[in-house]
């Protein structure tokens, strides 16, 4: 289906990293825990407690992404299956994403691997990303601005991550979680 965005919005460059959470949270509830590593072992709850903080620091407002501005914000213009390409093969894979194939079963440092054409780190692979979204069926008709489902028990995640082989980490790939 058809989804316009059309209101602006940021993205980080690389995924939220330990240090960063540290600082802004005084806790690291990593499981790998290593310098430069994303942040991970978080609920979407969790993250909304460290926008909350951030944005009490005067630094910007901010806020999780929908699922359309995610994958929006990973496909960097592109239609194909991953931001770098339809990878049929999935031979290229290992140049833009850590994933169960080439991650030795651990999370890396942000922004090892290419960047989407938007400059945009980790969009495939290393640690599932939450959205804003709750999960729920898409909707067939052409959209603006999607908020997804207005209610749920579970929310979504995009991105797949080192644990997950690359089919799951396509750019249109959705799943979902807990809060």
């Amino acid at each position: 289906h058809l989804v316009t965005i059309s209101q602006q919005y940021y993205m980080g460059v690389y995924e939220v990293t330990q240090e960063l959470w540290d600082a802004v949270m005084g806790t690291n509830p990593s499981q790998f825990a290593a310098s430069g590593n994303p942040v991970e072992m978080v609920s979407w709850d969790d993250c909304q407690e460290f926008i909350a903080e951030l944005n009490t620091m005067d630094i910007g407002t901010f806020r999780l992404p929908t699922e359309a501005e995610w994958e929006y914000a990973c496909r960097a213009g592109s239609s194909t299956r991953f931001n770098y390409g339809d990878d049929i093969g999935y031979s290229e894979i290992g140049d833009y994403a850590w994933y169960s194939s080439n991650s030795f079963a651990t999370a890396h440092n942000a922004g090892q691997k290419e960047p989407n054409d938007w400059g945009l780190y980790d969009m495939h692979g290393n640690v599932w990303e939450w959205c804003s979204d709750w999960y729920g069926a898409y909707d067939s008709v052409s959209l603006t601005d999607p908020q997804g489902a207005e209610t749920g028990t579970n929310r979504i995640i995009r991105g797949g991550s080192w644990s997950n082989s690359a089919k799951f980490c396509r750019s249109a790939y959705r799943f979902f979680n807990k809060p």
